[in-house]
C-alpha cells in the first residue's frame, strides 16, 4: 500500500468568541483546544477534534467548553488545521485524511480530554501504517512529523528485534 502523506496547516490561537466567525466553507477540518487542566497545569493541549463536515463555528456550538475545569472560557485557545496540498481531494478522500490524522494526533499525544481514539490506531490496519501527517504553521507542541509507522505495534514490536549495528572496521588503504 503506498504512503498516504496528510498535510494539515494549522492556525491560531482563537478565542472561543472568535471561532463564531469561521462558518465558511474553507472552516472545516481539525481543531485542537488549549485550556486548564487540574493535573496538567494551564493552557495546556486538552483535545483534538474533527468538525465532521461542518463548519469550525458550528461544531465548537456542540461543545462546553465554559464548564468543568474550563470555567474561565477566557483562557481557552482552539487552533484549526484545514488540509492543504497541490490540489483538492474528493470528499471521500478529504474525509479519510482527516479521519487518519485525527486518529495518528490523538494516539501520538494523548489529550487529556480525549477517551476516544487514544487506543483506536489498528495495530494492523496497512491504512494507518502508511499514514503520515505533517502539522505546519501553528502546530505549536504537536509533533511537526506524526508517522502510522512510527505509533503502532506491529511496526514497535520489529523495531524491539532490531539490533545496533556494530561499527565496520576502517582500514587505510
Amino acid at each position: 500500500m503506498e504512503e498516504r502523506v496528510i498535510h494539515i496547516e494549522w492556525d491560531g490561537p482563537h478565542s472561543l468568541e472568535q471561532l463564531k466567525r469561521l462558518d465558511q466553507p474553507r472552516d472545516r477540518g481539525l481543531y485542537k483546544v488549549y485550556g486548564h487542566h487540574p493535573v496538567y497545569g494551564s493552557n495546556v493541549l486538552v483535545y483534538i477534534g474533527q468538525t465532521c463536515g461542518q463548519t469550525f463555528a458550528a461544531r465548537n456550538a456542540q461543545h462546553s467548553w465554559g464548564g468543568g475545569s474550563q470555567e474561565d472560557r477566557r483562557h481557552v485557545e482552539v487552533y484549526v488545521g484545514r488540509l492543504k496540498g497541490a490540489m483538492t481531494p474528493s470528499r471521500d478522500e478529504w474525509d479519510r485524511q482527516i479521519e487518519l490524522a485525527e486518529r495518528l494526533l490523538i494516539h501520538a499525544h494523548a489529550p487529556a480530554y480525549n477517551s476516544t481514539n487514544i487506543d483506536s490506531v489498528s495495530e494492523s490496519d496497512p491504512e494507518v501504517c502508511n499514514a503520515r501527517v505533517l502539522n505546519w504553521g501553528g502546530h505549536r507542541d504537536l509533533h511537526p512529523e506524526v508517522s502510522g509507522l512510527r505509533w503502532t505495534k506491529d511496526y514497535t514490536d520489529q523495531a524491539k528485534g532490531y539490533k545496533v549495528y556494530e561499527a565496520q572496521q576502517m582500514t587505510n588503504t
